[in-house]
């Protein structure tokens, strides 16, 4: 029970008793090594979020955006976003998507367009229509629509699709199955 103890309250009373101001205030340069700041980054290299829309927040019209955007109010109408489409678990989007990578936590209704991929994680929702090389569903979301994963030819609707042979009576024939009931 050392570390619950009086042992480690003995530590700590050491440790808040001595005084170490001496040891940053001998040197401005040692100053530096104790608490140095961080160095800015750009949102984008680092992979942040660009614009964020906050619960609560209700917006509707044509959205477009530049980066990562994070989205966990109401948005209506048309979202547009070059980089990547974050839609939070509180968020409730009833648009157009189109993006680079689309990542679903919330619920949308609509129909998506991803250059890359889209996610659509627990606990998000998802009624609409998918057009991406790459979707990821994670076990525990719900999403009601088609997928087309075919890239530009497939969005195009440019699919060759070949039918089944026919009979002699011009009726597509299906493939034949063979049941048993064990009786003869």
């Amino acid at each position: 029970m050392a570390l619950f103890g009086k042992e480690n309250k003995d530590r700590h009373d050491r440790l808040s008793d001595r005084d170490d101001t001496r040891l940053v205030t001998e040197d401005s340069t040692r100053k530096e090594a104790y608490m140095p700041e961080p160095e800015p980054t750009l949102p984008a290299a680092s992979g942040e979020v660009n614009a964020y829309l906050g619960k609560g927040s209700k917006v509707a019209g044509k959205l477009t955006f530049e980066g990562t955007v994070r989205v966990d109010g109401t948005v209506e109408g048309e979202v547009a976003a070059q980089d990547t489409l974050i839609v939070g678990e509180s968020a409730i989007v009833n648009a157009q998507i189109i993006g680079s990578t689309i990542i679903i936590k919330g619920k949308v209704t609509g129909d998506i367009t991803a250059r890359k991929r889209v996610e659509i994680k627990a606990p998000g929702k998802l009624f609409g229509n998918v057009t991406t090389p790459c979707l990821i569903i994670q076990e525990g979301v719900i999403f009601e629509g088609h997928c087309s994963m075919g890239g530009a030819d497939a969005a195009k609707g440019d699919r060759k699709v070949t039918p089944f042979p026919k009979d002699d009576r011009g009726e597509a024939l299906a493939p034949k199955a063979a049941f048993s009931d064990g009786m003869k």
